[in-house]
């Protein structure tokens, strides 16, 4: 093999998944990326990189490659006996009509001009935002860097007021081809032209701006409207505003990651909303009215006499919007009693004397609850 193993350029096993080449190929094309590494002979690394991930990345590329050693074989192992020029009928083959035959037309749906527009790749933007913002929705603007059409040459790469010419080795098609005769007949193979990089044009004097590349980095800031109800995770798309195409195609799409901040108060629970409440040990023999924080102020939540520790009231219509408008979910509030401390002697008299009152009542009012704790306590100590 001549070129280097695309394998090896990965730093990568044969047998590795698609996640395991995706993830060494973010990390490699960031370290060569040219507007990263300056270093002599980076640029080159990171164009090796790239076809490296775009053969292993293709199933069918990658299946080929693994078997002949390269994504478009040349068949040589088949022989080179001159058949006539003709074979199967009289008919030429490329290489997508092997496919054709041996994967009922998968080859196919790859094949076509390669310097043809092409839609651009779609970004990912991690937006960070407060747990309020997400409950009730927000306006804002991001600013992103991304790479656009050049505005002086409007994507050509050439300089102003000249024009492109025709490629003369692959005459504006943007493929090379070489023939070889086999078998199975006329086998073309079908590479991108190495002179023009597939465009199928060429340029004699470039653009000053962006030196030839039809492209230029630049800041973009752009309004987005965040719905209400918004949840972590939730992915906005915003099309058309992702990487730029090739060969005059359009810009892919952008995608807004929203990731939401804790509260230190309330967590979420799909549309409702969850809190603890303390409360005294009055306030739950006795009752009593009690406010409650909540996202649009406070509410008043009335306590009836007698609860217990762990109950949980609902506020209705007090929790996260809904998306497209179908309501409000609750705000749920769970009731914990404050054991107090610290007491004062006068205090702790009181407790001993309201303790010596209302003993004989709880043990009548909680009879089977009491009874189940003497039984698991004689167990314990074997009575």
């Amino acid at each position: 093999m001549s070129k280097r193993d695309y394998y090896e350029v990965l730093k990568i096993d044969r047998g590795a998944s698609e996640e395991s080449i995706r993830n060494s190929y973010r990390k490699l094309a960031r370290e060569y990326h040219p507007d990263v590494n300056k270093a002599a002979g980076a640029e080159e690394k990171f164009k090796e990189i790239q076809k490296a991930y775009e053969v292993l990345s293709d199933p069918q590329k990658k299946a080929v490659y693994d078997q002949y050693g390269d994504e478009e074989p040349t068949m040589q192992g088949f022989g080179s006996a001159d058949f006539g020029g003709k074979g199967f009928g009289g008919q030429d083959f490329g290489f997508g009509d092997i496919f054709d035959m041996f994967f009922g037309g998968a080859g196919r749906s790859r094949g076509g001009v390669s310097n043809a527009p092409q839609q651009g790749p779609d970004l990912e933007y991690r937006l960070e935002l407060d747990f309020r913002d997400a409950v009730f929705g927000k306006e804002l603007d991001l600013e992103m860097a991304r790479k656009e059409v050049c505005s002086e040459c409007k994507g050509s790469g050439a300089k102003k007021g000249t024009k492109l010419e025709t490629c003369s080795h692959c005459n504006g098609s943007g493929q090379s081809e070489t023939v070889q005769k086999t078998p199975f007949g006329r086998i073309v193979n079908r590479r991108v032209c190495s002179v023009c990089g597939g465009r199928g044009k060429r340029i004699r004097s470039s653009c000053p701006t962006c030196n030839g590349a039809g492209e230029v980095e630049a800041q973009r800031i752009l309004n987005i409207k965040i719905p209400s109800g918004i949840d972590n995770g939730s992915r906005l798309r915003i099309a058309g505003e992702g990487g730029i195409g090739k060969n005059g195609g359009s810009y892919g799409d952008l995608y807004v990651v929203v990731l939401v901040r804790e509260d230190e108060f309330f967590k979420r629970k799909g549309f409702d909303l969850l809190c603890d409440l303390p409360i005294t040990f009055a306030q739950a023999a006795l009752g009593d009215e009690v406010l409650v924080p909540t996202l649009r102020g406070k509410a008043k939540l009335k306590v009836p006499a007698g609860t217990q520790t762990g109950t949980e009231f609902r506020l209705a219509g007090q929790g996260v919007p809904k998306l497209r408008g179908n309501g409000v979910g609750n705000l749920l509030v769970k009731v914990h009693i404050v054991v107090p401390s610290n007491l004062t002697e006068e205090q702790r008299e009181a407790l001993r004397a309201f303790n010596r009152l209302c003993d004989q009542d709880v043990t009548e009012y909680n009879e089977g609850f009491f009874d189940k704790v003497k039984r698991a306590l004689n167990s314990i100590r074997g009575d």
